[in-house]
């Protein structure tokens, strides 16, 4: 037996738990049941005290395994597998991982972290390289490579780098590095992932018996380490509570599977209550975010079927789940895109139907979840068009599910927490195809000074599609006055207590399921500086400083046009404008600000007109406050000689 390696392990182990390891002899097997199904001749070898026979035994219980299923990676698969071509992505990963060339970020791409690798390195101070390292991007890739070539390279190398990690990273070695390679976040991360590793790479001669120890000792500790260390909520906690179902799902050998997968269980179905409104939508509000929470709940469903405890879940935990599906199709746009509110990222539409046809086979009845997962090729488009989801305060105004339809998405939300963004009234324009007003996106999460400089500068106010007074960040906690929708008039109305001493108020109207009108009003005593914000598309744009508007260009017709109407004093401010479609890449965009003095508690009012047209000549466009007959506000506006009256 190589005691040193197990005893690095075992010291790993009681660095932070209590002692289950005693002496110089490991206890491994005081982890493990030992009257599990076929660990007969490993307890009669323990029993002897037999050690060197007893890892010998375990390892050949765990290579003729077959009663465990994995949701993703199953041993029977590897002669599928076998000379398939993977593509350019992984195989890189894979490759440039055995020269220690590690994938840590998409932001990033590769860095070199030695020979004898420096788990500790920190290139650019921005704490997303440094936990991510901790989640092995490249691993699995590696087990893909081995499966796909069956080079021991891929197997040697991984093992190696597994010892190499737990001697580097005990936990306690620095409360720096326990703050990055034991966040229970990468610890979960790794201990779902882990499953996947031990089906690709526990028949390889490099995977042996003394390994097999250091490897469920290993794990062990992790998924001890989670029950310590749980998130105290938002999606952390829901990662961490499915993968430790998964970890008692594949590992149901450890005398704690049980109570691993009793306890992800119980967390789940109290946090989907928690963490789900009413109308679907989970509520951190980031809507990449709440994809992942469909997929927690989903990946938490199936290994519990695998694992025959299906009926601890009550039937609403599946039904919330597609409550939430339906929730995201609203929420989107007909390319399948949704808005980059808060952290949230452009998606492509290949992995959104991806994520549509995984959804479709738990939900094989919900015929708009078929609509989606077949590209509109069977099933049904929902039944309706605008949509509020008014519990959450995500707003969409359509005309259409094609990608020919006018769509508006628009924020106006409860207070949420770390992802969201003080963003209230902002909102994304898809026309005929094109998002024209996308939400500047999020850019980088955190890190030094001068990477939270970077990343504050996306979280400001004013480069939303929104109301500011002196450019200062806004509080969020928005209430809806009205909501109603027909089918020549659709109308949102809803107050935000943007700053302690004013409110901003906010009219939307889609007007004949064709343009938009808003009527935004900055109400009480804050004085100074009022501006509305709004930012285009990356591209040229004409911007009229005299008629207050700005409007795209586009050589193929499909443009916009921004038209604002307010006090005399009122002036165009052209202003810097960026858009962060993924991590760490920018683009500069036209951007404006309508710019008004407050100098006391008067209100300040704007009409916007929000206008699609095709050509390059813009409609034109009056607007105007006046007061009906029996005394209410209303706006009067002509759009191409035709007269509207609409209701304040």
């Amino acid at each position: 037996m190589k005691t040193g390696i197990l005893l690095t392990a075992l010291l790993v182990a009681t660095a932070f738990l209590n002692p289950v390891f005693a002496g110089d002899t490991p206890k491994v097997y005081e982890i493990l049941n030992l009257d599990f199904p076929g660990f007969e001749k490993v307890k009669q070898h323990v029993e002897n005290k037999d050690y060197t026979k007893a890892q010998e035994a375990l390892l050949d219980y765990y290579r003729q395994r077959t009663s465990i299923k994995h949701p993703d990676v199953n041993r029977e698969d590897k002669q599928k597998m076998k000379g398939k071509r993977l593509d350019e992505s992984t195989l890189e990963k894979a490759n440039n991982g055995l020269k220690h060339h590690f994938f840590v970020h998409k932001g990033y791409g590769y860095f070199d972290f030695g020979d004898t690798i420096n788990w500790q390195y920190w290139p650019v101070k921005d704490n997303e390289i440094r936990w991510q390292l901790n989640r092995m991007y490249w691993w699995i890739p590696m087990g893909e490579a081995y499966w796909s070539t069956g080079d021991e390279k891929y197997a040697k190398e991984w093992v190696w780098q597994m010892r190499d990690w737990i001697k580097d990273n005990p936990r306690g070695l620095s409360k720096e590095n326990d703050r990055f390679a034991w966040r229970p976040l990468e610890t979960a991360r790794r201990v779902q992932d882990q499953t996947n590793l031990f089906n690709y790479f526990i028949d390889s001669p490099n995977f042996t018996a003394d390994f097999l120890v250091e490897f469920l000792v290993n794990y062990y500790v992790h998924a001890e380490c989670i029950r310590q260390n749980y998130s105290e909520r938002g999606n952390h906690l829901l990662f961490e509570a499915q993968r430790l179902i998964y970890a008692g799902g594949f590992f149901p050998e450890f005398i704690n599977a049980g109570t691993w997968r009793k306890e992800g269980i119980d967390i789940l179905n109290t946090e989907i209550e928690k963490q789900v409104y009413a109308d679907g939508m989970q509520y951190e509000l980031s809507l990449n975010y709440h994809i992942a929470a469909i997929n927690i709940f989903l990946k938490a469903l199936y290994m519990a079927q695998l694992c025959n405890m299906e009926d601890e879940f009550p039937k609403s935990y599946s039904a919330c789940i597609e409550n939430m599906i339906i929730a995201i199709a609203n929420a989107s746009f007909p390319d399948y895109t949704y808005p980059m509110f808060s952290d949230a990222k452009r998606v492509s539409d290949g992995s959104m139907q991806k994520n549509y046809q995984s959804w479709l086979k738990v939900f094989p009845d919900n015929e708009v979840i078929r609509y989606f997962a077949t590209k509109g090729k069977n099933g049904n488009a929902p039944g309706h068009l605008s949509k509020g989801l008014t519990n959450s305060g995500i707003y969409t105004f359509r005309n259409g599910w094609k990608k020919d339809a006018t769509v508006l998405i628009l924020k106006a939300s409860p207070p949420a927490f770390w992802h969201s963004q003080p963003d209230n009234g902002t909102f994304e324009l898809w026309v005929k195809g094109r998002n024209f007003m996308p939400d500047a996106g999020c850019y980088v999460y955190s890190g030094d000074d001068e990477i939270m400089k970077l990343r504050n500068w996306y979280r400001q106010t004013k480069v939303h599609q929104t109301l500011t007074l002196n450019n200062e960040n806004i509080n969020v906690d928005a209430h809806q006055i009205r909501w109603s929708v027909s089918p020549d008039l659709d109308e949102l109305k809803y107050s935000n207590p943007s700053y302690d001493n004013l409110d901003h108020e906010r009219n939307v109207f889609f007007v004949d399921q064709s343009f938009f009108v808003l009527v935004d009003k900055a109400i009480g005593k804050g004085t100074g500086q009022v501006d509305l914000h709004y930012q285009l598309i990356e591209g040229n744009a004409n911007v009229n400083a005299k008629a207050k508007s700005i409007a795209t260009t586009f050589d193929d017709g499909n443009n916009v046009i921004i038209r604002c109407f307010g006090p005399k004093t009122m002036e165009l401010i052209e202003e810097e404008g960026k858009v962060s479609y993924s991590y760490r890449k920018e683009i500069e965009r036209p951007a404006v600000a309508f710019r008004q003095p407050k100098p006391d508690g008067k209100t300040v009012k704007f009409i916007t007109v929000i206008c699609p047209f095709d050509g390059q000549k813009a409609p034109e466009i009056k607007a105007a406050f006046i007061t009906s007959k029996d005394n209410k506000e209303q706006v009067e506006l002509v759009v191409n000689g035709k007269k509207h009256l609409l209701d304040i």
